[in-house]
């Protein structure tokens, strides 16, 4: 038999060690990494003990080992966006449902959507109150779900509307469901669980409805949104998706397609009011149409402010050796993406909000990991990533962002993501329409980092 080996972790009961989890999350991992080093055992609450890693060459080894051998958690997101989920699927499975939506989010494809993503920011931001401070992120969440409906369905109506209504209560539950979660059964049909059910049957039907109206297309090979490729798409043995495959995948775009980015946007609009320095330099590069720095100032807030700042895998074999713990099956093993990020080894001075460490530089594959790493990294990251390039120049363009001395907003967990506090609230003032740079201009700005999936 194989001996296990695993690093130390605190011993105190495993609901005291969930609770202080649950309590502060980033101030729990700080204190655990200072303690007890880049490895460690933690009490995960609903995994049991769990091995979290931050040391960089284990966690390349972590997100390049075969799926075979270590894949995602049974107690995912496919629980809530069906058994059709990409979260849901595991090994081969993934691996093809993974390729057939791959072509709609990446490489030129992206460009078709740049347009539609400025109407809806410039439409949502023209009722923003000037000089009176607002929550961003509400606002922020609008933008990304009314462009996540656009490039899925293609077109505005009835069942738009139904789901734009719909989406963000079945978002809220499922979180909370996925944060403290409840037996199915307790509370019976009055229930969290059945509330969801209820919101997910709603859906269902919406859905059910577009898919058949898009399958009966005769112009559906001239359409570009998301459900005509996938109704397109085929497996490499030549077959299609079912409908409640199609549903199931279009619930995870739609979901995951939009909170997490509305969140990093409403971090970013956060940061950008505490380092007058930076948003200054950000206006003066976006009146003369440069890019560089505003690409690097999101992924640098990604860094600093993750909006998931976890990912967790299962070991699928019989014995696993990875860096220096062997691991038996079944073991679950956690990236912190907030230690990641805070290692002074990846990042000079880690606790800084410092874009310029990303201007004319790639952020590491290994190392700079909002969106996960390995098989199972993002779909979306370069749609998100585009996404919050466009949002952030409309606002740059169009608003003044007054700054704050006020104390930086805390981090709040709302069950899957890490959220602003108090929803990055801000003052902003209309700008003065100003006349469009001189394409001479454009040609010689630099282009800065960019984030592949």
């Amino acid at each position: 038999m194989t001996t296990v080996t695993l690093p130390d972790g605190p011993t105190t009961p495993a609901f005291v060690q969930g609770i202080e989890i649950l309590a502060g999350r980033t101030r729990a991992w700080r204190r655990l990494h200072q303690r007890y080093g880049s490895a460690f055992m933690v009490a995960m609450p609903r995994f049991g003990p769990t091995l979290v890693l931050s040391e960089p060459a284990e966690v390349k080894a972590l997100f390049t080992t075969h799926t075979d051998l270590v894949d995602n958690i049974d107690a995912n997101l496919g629980q809530f966006l069906g058994p059709g989920s990409l979260f849901a699927l595991r090994g081969e499975e993934h691996r093809k449902e993974r390729k057939l939506l791959t072509p709609p989010f990446h490489g030129r494809r992206l460009a078709v959507y740049e347009s539609l993503i400025e109407e809806e920011a410039v439409r949502e931001m023209a009722g923003w109150p000037s000089g009176r401070e607002f929550a961003t992120m509400d606002s922020m969440m609008r933008i990304t779900l009314n462009v996540i409906l656009r490039a899925v369905f293609g077109a505005e109506g009835a069942e738009f509307d139904q789901l734009r209504a719909l989406l963000p209560k079945l978002v809220l539950v499922g979180s909370a469901l996925a944060a403290l979660p409840v037996p199915r059964r307790l509370f019976g049909r009055f229930g969290p669980w059945a509330r969801f059910a209820a919101y997910r049957a709603q859906y269902d039907e919406i859905v059910g409805r577009l898919i058949r109206r898009a399958a009966a297309d005769p112009q559906l090979s001239e359409r570009d949104d998301v459900l005509a490729m996938l109704l397109q798409a085929r497996y490499d043995d030549g077959s299609a998706m079912t409908h409640s495959e199609i549903a199931d995948e279009l619930l995870t775009l739609l979901t995951a397609g939009h909170e997490t980015t509305a969140t990093s946007l409403a971090w970013t609009v956060e940061r950008l009011r505490r380092h007058p320095d930076i948003l200054r330099r950000l206006v003066e590069e976006n009146d003369a149409g440069g890019s560089a720095l505003r690409e690097a100032t999101l992924l640098e807030t990604q860094r600093v402010r993750p909006v998931i700042d976890a990912t967790l895998r299962k070991v699928r074999t019989d014995s696993l050796q990875l860096g220096r713990w062997t691991l038996a099956r079944g073991q679950h093993v956690m990236v912190s993406v907030r230690l990641m990020h805070d290692n002074p080894e990846l990042f000079t001075n880690p606790r800084d909000f410092d874009p310029d460490r990303f201007v004319g530089a790639r952020p590491g594959t290994f190392s700079w990991i909002p969106f996960g790493g390995g098989a199972r990294r993002c779909i979306g990251a370069a749609f998100a990533t585009m996404e919050m390039n466009v949002v952030l120049r409309v606002l740059l363009r169009d608003f003044t962002l007054e700054t704050t001395d006020a104390p930086d907003e805390r981090a709040h967990f709302r069950g899957v993501a890490l959220v602003p506090a108090k929803k990055g609230r801000a003052v902003v003032y209309r700008r003065a329409p100003r006349p469009p740079v001189a394409e001479a201009a454009e040609s010689g700005v630099e282009r800065g980092a960019e984030v592949t999936a």
